[in-house]
């Protein structure tokens, strides 16, 4: 069998991990080295790039460029996950002044370089365990900071209590811990309602196949839709 070499791209659906979608990306073209470059959750749609054979030599390069990501929060609660899949902890009341001004100024506050606390539902280990495990026996333990960066934001719509924005960040930067952040700023709590990666690097889902079309498309169909190790170079102006 040929050696098959490059990158796939994915638009992921939801209610499902990015391993489902390597594991049927293993079957699909019948070879055993495929990564991702930067889990999506569960609940999140949208760019999953797939590694394959020798791409796997570039998986740290291309899991270091930045992201784009479409998503919304919804105000007035907060979750143990800080995303709509898990269990409500707290509700209150949106204050009834809260305006545009006030929700623009509250993303504002996370702009740039900052600080950002990891969620205890992630795969950062702590001592070896995955955190997320730890929050499944229902313990939290302490995580330290990341240093972040938030390159531009959007509020794309505020039908309260949803706001729907656009985010363009760096590596290592959780979408759904900026949702509770600026829920905490507003001072009524939110979680992240949807999210949809959109970008990464030089790459954006124009080139992506769907995960129909990765579970049940043709082997040589699906290669061809690959791009190299040349073309991913050229396209990241390496």
């Amino acid at each position: 069998m040929e050696a098959i070499d490059g990158v796939l791209l994915v638009d992921k659906g939801q209610a499902m991990t990015s391993h489902d979608v390597v594991a049927v990306a293993r079957r699909s073209l019948g070879i055993k080295k495929i990564g991702h470059c930067g889990t999506l959750d569960p609940m999140a749609t949208g760019l999953l790039i797939l590694v394959v054979g020798r791409g796997t030599k570039i998986q740290d390069l291309l899991m270091a460029e930045d992201k784009e990501y479409v998503g919304s929060l919804e105000l007035g609660s907060t979750t143990n996950t800080q995303d709509a899949d898990g269990e409500v902890l707290e509700e209150k009341e949106i204050p009834g002044d809260l305006d545009e001004a006030t929700i623009r100024s509250a993303f504002d506050a996370f702009t740039g370089d900052f600080y950002q606390t990891p969620p205890m539902v992630s795969a950062i280990k702590k001592d070896g365990v995955p955190l997320y495990k730890l929050a499944r026996q229902g313990k939290e333990v302490k995580r330290d900071p990341r240093f972040v960066h938030v390159y531009s934001y959007r509020i794309d719509s505020i039908e309260l209590p949803v706001v729907s924005f656009t985010v363009v960040c760096s590596k290592g930067f959780y979408v759904r811990t900026y949702a509770h952040d600026i829920g905490e700023k507003l001072g009524c709590g939110a979680h992240l309602k949807s999210l949809r990666r959109t970008k990464s690097g030089k790459f954006g889902l124009e080139r992506a196949v769907t995960f129909e079309e990765l579970k049940h498309g043709d082997r040589r169909e699906l290669i061809g839709k690959m791009l190299s190790l040349p073309e991913v170079s050229k396209l990241r102006g390496a």
